[in-house]
């Protein structure tokens, strides 16, 4: 069911925990799998990490920055680009890039996504709203702009933006980041409609608290990780979700097994939208 073979999957994000899984999981179903990202020293490594990656002796360059001869030359089935989703110029030139080496792009995977630092809305600076909305829900219009013709040349294929939980409710103190979320349900929603007739399908993942530095980690200096206040004890399924639980249902929604899926939200939260599970006692 989850054959890859000859499909080029494109990952914006793709060094984060959940990224990573995800370039993982596509490269061992057998996909080229574009790792795109702004740290391209840990997109190297990653892609170096794989077996028949990109050599690990190109340490800061990426394939973008090179001649397209030389970039279609390069060893595996990987391919790292330097890529600020938050430019269209960035953008395109990662594309281009991917086609010089591999072809008409089959999978695009929205995953680049920021947290802003805990706090009300009237204390969030203007700043920290652009920053946010600029890399999750600009950084995903773009994508899609930009992708939408290498997947038309391909035939068709699938896209996937990577939403949250947080977008079918609201969540104090992270105003920037739950608007954001929620704007991917109805870009989502639009462009599944608008490319339905290219054959292009167009889904979104909604996580719940996913192990991930997002989440383990710090956002800001100074202040504790998500992790650390958030208990997953009341809920259904107690535990925080690994990164490749989230990658198999990726893997799912872009196979031919869910052909019939478009405009959807697939939520993978444990319960967590559900609410607490009610004591024993009751």
């Amino acid at each position: 069911m989850n054959d890859f073979t000859g499909q080029t999957v494109f990952i914006s994000g793709a060094t984060g925990g959940m990224g990573a899984a995800h370039v993982r999981a596509y490269y061992e179903h057998g996909a080229n799998v574009i790792i795109a990202a702004r740290d391209v020293d840990a997109a190297h490594k990653l892609a170096a990490d794989l077996p028949g990656g990109l050599a690990a002796d190109l340490p800061g360059r990426v394939a973008a920055d090179l001649p397209g001869r030389l970039a279609a030359e390069l060893p595996g089935r990987t391919m790292v680009v330097r890529l600020d989703v938050t430019g269209e110029a960035s953008w395109q030139n990662a594309v281009a890039a991917a086609e010089t080496r591999f072809g008409p792009i089959s999978i695009l995977v929205n995953n680049a996504g920021v947290q802003n630092p805990a706090a009300p809305i009237e204390h969030t600076d203007r700043e920290v709203w652009d920053r946010v909305l600029d890399v999750n829900l600009t950084g995903s219009y773009l994508g899609i702009k930009t992708v939408v013709p290498s997947l038309r040349r391909g035939g068709g294929g699938s896209i996937v933006n990577v939403a949250s939980t947080t977008a079918h409710g609201g969540t104090a103190f992270f105003g920037p980041y739950v608007a954001s979320k929620w704007a991917i349900r109805g870009l989502t929603r639009t462009a599944a409609l608008e490319l339905a007739r290219d054959d292009i399908r167009v889904n979104s993942i909604h996580p719940g608290v996913v192990a991930t530095p997002l989440i383990t980690e710090p956002n800001a200096p100074g202040e504790p990780p998500i992790s650390d206040f958030y208990d997953p004890g009341p809920y259904a399924i107690p535990r925080l979700a690994d990164p490749e639980e989230l990658s198999r249902l990726l893997l799912f929604i872009t196979s031919p097994a869910a052909a019939f899926a478009t405009g959807s939200e697939f939520v993978l939260d444990g319960g967590l939208l559900l609410g607490p599970v009610p004591s024993p006692a009751l």
